[in-house]
């Protein structure tokens, strides 16, 4: 097999029922390919995917973690998670529909909102079920790897100033967000075709890190992204910010769709008893983008292992990178500025030791909640939620 259609093999595939070993295999072979990690440069190296395909109906693609080089993602690079095919919206004939538990029911052009007061926001969004290829057994899902995480300049207006627009009335307690992608689910099976969507409570979508986005990164939105409107949730996972954004429904109770019961969901333990809860704010986390797993590393020499680090709500205040395993750590370096809801770039310089063999490496954040990365993995967060250390293993060749 030649490497153009290897690529293609290890990355075009079924969602479920891969093993965690060829899972793991394969990412590690994708990213040395990639990179060329451990051979030397060369006319005839390939350049590096834009993205991953880890589906291709309905189109999922992961972001390359380890060319990250950034703050900032580049709108090709940036990961893409659909549930539904991409649906065409002529942005002459849209409308947004706003109503519910709300004085003044209204619909808005696309027009009508670039014309109301805007702003730019730095926010990453990573899918909940980032890192789902490395739990084993393995689970159903789409099997991301490191990349279902990315960060862009956002531009539109925030939801809270369209609800002042619209008065909201005293009884109610949520907002569902509605999208334009549609269809049937298999498993567990849904009641025919259903919309996608999620629903905020009030107060945060009041806040001003929830955006009605039409513009990433200084430029219109992309259908894989959301053309021509879609919500952008500061701080809580990418489930939330719904893309193709076509209805927004305030609501006087809570919302009990699909997708915070059958799915986006976890168990927390109340009185002793599981109970099942919508997947909502960020976990702590941070990854290495460099080296790449099964990396070749010199021994003796230095090596900046690099890498970004997020907290949801959060800051990140602290990361810590190990080369043992976690029998000893190393604090790193932060990179930049904080900005607030987005990730935070780090990098720690190894002194590769002069012998032969290999080294597990390991980073863990902590953040301004006092929270820091668990080295186990917490099964009450399903297929969710997928913060726990997860290794770097590389070769120390002398």
């Amino acid at each position: 097999m030649d490497r153009r259609a290897f690529i293609r093999a290890g990355t075009v595939g079924p969602v479920v029922g891969w093993s965690a070993l060829a899972s793991r295999r394969g990412l590690a072979q994708e990213q040395a390919a990639a990179t060329g990690a451990g051979q030397p440069a060369g006319p005839a190296a390939e350049p590096a995917p834009a993205r991953i395909v880890r589906q291709e109906v309905p189109q999922n693609l992961e972001s390359p973690f380890h060319l990250l080089d950034g703050p900032i993602t580049p709108v090709e690079r940036f990961y893409v998670r659909n549930h539904f095919p991409v649906p065409r919206l002529d942005p002459a004939a849209y409308r947004l529909r706003i109503e519910g538990a709300v004085e003044r029911p209204c619909e808005l052009s696309l027009a009508e909102l670039r014309q109301l007061p805007a702003t730019t926001r730095t926010l990453t969004l990573e899918c909940a079920g980032n890192g789902r290829v490395f739990l084993n057994p393995p689970v159903r899902g789409v099997q991301w790897g490191l990349g279902a995480v990315s960060t862009a300049e956002w531009t539109g207006v925030p939801l809270g100033s369209v609800l002042e627009r619209v008065g909201v009335r005293p009884e109610a307690v949520a907002v569902v967000l509605e999208g334009a992608d549609r269809g049937v689910v298999a498993e567990p099976a849904s009641p025919g075709p259903i919309s996608y969507a999620r629903s905020l409570p009030l107060a945060k979508a009041r806040r001003p890190e929830v955006l009605l986005a039409y513009r990433m990164n200084g430029a219109d939105l992309l259908p894989a992204h959301g053309f021509p409107l879609r919500a952008v949730v500061g701080g809580w996972y990418g489930m939330a910010s719904v893309k193709w954004l076509v209805r927004i429904v305030v609501v006087d109770r809570p919302f009990a769709g699909f997708w915070e019961t059958f799915d986006y969901s976890e168990f927390r333990l109340r009185d002793g008893l599981p109970e099942m809860v919508p997947i909502t704010g960020g976990q702590v986390k941070s990854a290495i983008a460099r080296p790449v797993m099964g990396e070749v590393v010199r021994g003796g020499a230095e090596y900046r292992i690099y890498g970004a680090a997020w907290a949801g709500e959060h800051d990140v205040v602290r990361v810590e990178v190990s080369t043992d395993n976690g029998a000893s750590w190393h604090v790193a370096r932060l990179l930049g500025e904080r900005v607030p809801f987005a990730w935070r770039l780090w990098e720690w310089t190894w002194r590769v030791q002069r012998q032969a063999g290999e080294a597990r490496l390991l980073v863990r954040a902590t953040d301004s909640a006092n929270r820091t990365q668990p080295r186990d993995r917490d099964p009450n967060y399903r297929t969710y939620s997928i913060h726990h250390l997860i290794p770097t293993v590389v070769t120390i060749r002398v």
